[in-house]
């Protein structure tokens, strides 16, 4: 079973010393729970700063190795909200699971609410812009923390009114081996790889991205994969108008797919069913 690391310039829960870093490692494939604070997310939207910091502490008990607290919405056709509006949703939470052994994650594009989300003790951020803004990659750099670096053509609002792509493999892992480089470069202590399962993509680029996955695995960082719950795969199960929870199972299936490509983390919804059908995968390949 492989053996994967993420290493932050700072002590964080889980973490152990190496050299003048804190590094943390696990094997096989581990979870991110998705701890939306928002009105309008696709699947769970609604939950208010109370709700969510509840649902984060069963997500915990569940089993994932990372919460990712987001406050803006990013599903197809949404709309920005500005920074106040932001904080006002995540921070509430973030210092809720102070002292827990929650490994963090701030879902943000922008710089400002991953500065106050370090700041109230979140550990790393998650820019689905794939840190272009130079702000970001700065901040991560100067305060010591990990990014994921995720693939998205255009923004959510207009992301999937015309999505293409000359070479999409070629375009999707490009970039996040560039950007991976770039953050590195800039003292940003590690990232992980999530290619947007979704964003800015037709099912075919899904598709095609994820049979792909071995050679996005085979780059030297770690590799994210999050396609829980979204709209592709009530088609491809035969559920095509079911709401977005009836798509569980196949979010597992795809996910389960995704870590026999290799894939180190898994950002889902569902955390208790993700690691009890990831155990059951790792126990079956090492026997």
């Amino acid at each position: 079973m492989r053996h994967f690391t993420l290493d932050f310039g700072f002590p964080v829960p889980g973490a152990g010393r190496v050299g003048g870093r804190w590094q943390v490692g696990w094997r096989g494939c581990a979870v991110m729970g998705i701890v939306n604070v928002t009105p309008d997310s696709f699947s769970d939207g609604g939950r208010g700063p109370e709700a969510a910091l509840m649902h984060a502490r069963q997500l915990l008990a569940d089993g994932a190795l990372i919460l990712d607290i987001g406050g803006e919405s990013t599903r197809p056709g949404a709309e920005a909200v500005d920074v106040d509006t932001e904080l006002g949703r995540v921070l509430p939470v973030i210092r809720g699971l102070a002292g827990s052994p929650a490994l963090i994650s701030i879902d943000t594009m922008k710089p400002e609410v991953a500065r106050a989300a370090l700041d109230a003790g979140a550990h790393l951020v998650n820019d689905v812009s794939g840190l272009r803004d130079p702000q970001m990659l700065s901040m991560c750099a100067e305060r010591g923390a990990p990014a994921c670096i995720m693939h998205m053509q255009g923004e959510p609002r207009t992301m999937q009114l015309a999505p293409h792509y000359g070479d999409v493999m070629g375009e999707v892992f490009g970039f996040l081996a560039a950007q991976a480089g770039r953050a590195l470069s800039a003292g940003v202590p590690g990232v992980l790889l999530d290619p947007g399962i979704g964003f800015g993509k037709t099912p075919d680029h899904n598709l095609a991205l994820l049979r792909a996955l071995p050679e996005l695995s085979a780059l030297p960082w770690p590799v994210l994969v999050g396609a829980s719950r979204k709209k592709f795969l009530g088609a491809l199960s035969g559920n095509p108008q079911g709401p977005a929870d009836s798509r569980d199972a196949a979010s597992l299936a795809l996910h389960l797919h995704a870590a026999r490509c290799g894939a180190a983390l898994v950002r889902v919804h569902d955390v208790r069913s993700h690691v009890q059908g990831l155990r059951v995968q790792a126990a079956l390949e090492s026997a």
